[in-house]
């Protein structure tokens, strides 16, 4: 399947920001599951680019001159393959890595006991099938509930949530019960029509056995030929595609869309 991409995020500011850092994960790799054709990334300067330490395409982005609007526009072509999950890293990191709790992952008292129900077939994959499935039924899928820095635990107290939530209350899930897990942010295609506007995606991958498995939790099942991955990472904040800092600036008003649809 052939996906075309077009996703621009925008920021306004109440007033010229003196300088500004931003950390773009908006370009995805070539894998065995996923063929880049064409990519474009429009900037307002002139970016860096660099691999971070989970082999994520890294471009930093920094701008030393007064502006009031930053607009990032990242376009381009994918061809997916019918084959679900991913191929082995192209950096080599211990599974183990994605043990390490994070403050957006951390299994409280609520997520521990909910997690405990399913520890008797956490090795396998059909044991956290039953783990996503669960949480999903936990966190019924709700917009507007939580933000973009919500944890975990206050996610799943709350009892609703989107994507995002949905892949960290599982890695906290799963890191409690010893399996390695981690996020992974990406777009997906909707068949609901040719096109669609939709936010960025999120699912997670847990270690089984011998290899990464995806769960997309939010859709209840495993990535496939209509995601596309972005970046890995332990979670939305290693994984997110613009993350950044500033001097100045005041208030700051950000508007992102991706339209994501069928290349014909």
């Amino acid at each position: 399947m052939r996906i075309s991409i077009d996703h621009t995020t925008r920021y306004v500011y109440q007033a010229p920001v003196r300088y500004s850092t931003q950390y773009l994960r908006v370009v995805p790799r070539t894998t065995a599951r996923q063929r880049v054709i064409q990519w474009r990334l429009d900037t307002p300067a002139t970016p860096l680019e660099l691999r971070d330490g989970y082999g994520n395409i890294l471009h930093v982005l920094t701008i030393i001159r007064p502006i009031n609007e930053i607009v990032i526009r990242s376009s381009g072509i994918v061809e997916t393959s019918s084959s679900i999950d991913d191929d082995p890293d192209e950096i080599k990191l211990s599974p183990l890595v994605f043990l390490r709790p994070t403050a957006l992952t951390r299994a409280d008292g609520p997520i521990v006991d909910f997690a405990e129900r399913y520890r008797r077939r956490a090795g396998t994959l059909s044991g956290l099938r039953d783990l996503a499935a669960g949480v999903l039924e936990k966190l019924p899928f709700q917009s507007g509930i939580t933000a973009v820095h919500s944890t975990a635990a206050e996610a799943f107290e709350h009892g609703n949530g989107v994507c995002q939530d949905h892949a960290h209350v599982f890695i906290a899930s799963c890191r409690h019960l010893g399996i390695p897990s981690r996020y992974v942010s990406g777009y997906l295609y909707s068949t609901g029509g040719d096109e669609a506007v939709v936010a960025s995606h999120a699912w997670a991958q847990a270690w089984v056995v011998d290899r990464w498995r995806s769960f997309d939790v939010t859709n209840g099942r495993p990535a496939g030929e209509h995601h596309i991955r972005l970046a890995i990472g332990a979670d939305y904040l290693e994984a997110s595609p613009v993350r950044g800092i500033r001097s100045g600036g005041g208030e700051e008003q950000m508007i992102a869309s991706a339209l994501v649809g069928v290349d014909q």
